[in-house]
């Protein structure tokens, strides 16, 4: 019972936290070792984080299936190459080049040294700060629809970062997407769809290690975990988009800082282990 307990609370932490730009491994990582539960695993947040990814797509069902058809129609018909489905299409695939490469080479690290607290610390409050820095000095005037392929690859390679936890993958893509003058909404909403394959396909491949791998929970427990980070992921993305079309990113800034600074303090004092 006390496993099914945790699950429910970090699925419900995953889906809280895998759109804001606060990390959700990060906090996967750091509340369980809090509360004295232990590191989840990194198998058990790459299919916790399928839920979130789950929806995505259903939140954006109609987006990616408008996408899938231009994008499939435009490898046979000319006309269809120069419309922004298509090449949205394009921009999510080449962009998940960096992190579907990094990650396979660095799949050993990411499950062992990546996982130390004072690097994800350090992390939540470095890019923490870079994400500051990105959205009151960056641009706002450009539109999803004036994307490039250069832009696309630019995100794509700072989505990559977040193998570490700590840098958030929502995070590093809207720190480069401000960086590169994209209004707040547009980078955001690219961010989700960008994320798609890269979370489901190591979801997917993290499967094989959930019965007695690098997980500390069973399947069922993982099951619960990832269907409650569904429901609350859903909400999270409603919340979110709004959000951000009126408001600055300042207080997930300040959020991260003072986790990050925390943590570090909980670790001097011997309350944390790294």
């Amino acid at each position: 019972m006390a496993d099914f307990l945790q699950a429910l609370v970090l699925g419900t932490l995953q889906g809280l936290t895998e759109f804001l730009p606060i990390s959700s491994s990060a906090h996967l990582r750091i509340f369980p070792e809090l509360f004295g539960w232990g590191d989840p695993g990194a198998a058990f947040t790459a299919v916790v984080q399928i839920g979130t990814e789950l929806a995505v797509l259903v939140y954006f069902r109609h987006d990616i299936g408008r996408i899938a058809k231009t994008w499939t129609l435009s490898l046979f018909k000319p006309e269809y190459r120069g419309h922004l489905d298509a090449r949205m299409g394009w921009f999510v695939i080449i962009g998940s080049v960096p992190i579907v490469i990094l990650g396979i080479f660095l799949k050993d690290t990411i499950e062992d040294s990546f996982r130390n607290l004072w690097l994800i610390a350090t992390m939540l409050i470095v890019m923490g700060l870079v994400l500051g820095v990105a959205d009151k000095w960056g641009g706002s005037e450009k539109k999803i629809k004036q994307m490039t392929m250069r832009d696309a690859v630019l995100m794509g390679a700072a989505q990559a970062m977040a193998l570490v936890p700590g840098v958030s993958r929502s995070g590093a893509t809207l720190s480069m997407g401000r960086i590169l003058g994209y209004e707040r909404a547009a980078v955001t909403r690219y961010a989700f769809l960008l994320a798609i394959p890269a979370v489901v396909g190591a979801g997917v491949y993290s499967l094989q290690d959930i019965p007695d791998g690098d997980n500390m929970y069973g399947w069922a427990p993982t099951l619960v975990a990832t269907v409650v980070s569904f429901v609350v992921g859903y909400a999270a993305i409603a919340w979110l988009l709004k959000y951000v079309s009126h408001h600055t990113l300042a207080p997930f800034v300040v959020y991260r800082v003072l986790l990050g600074a925390g943590v570090m303090a909980l670790i001097a004092a011997g309350v944390l282990n790294a």
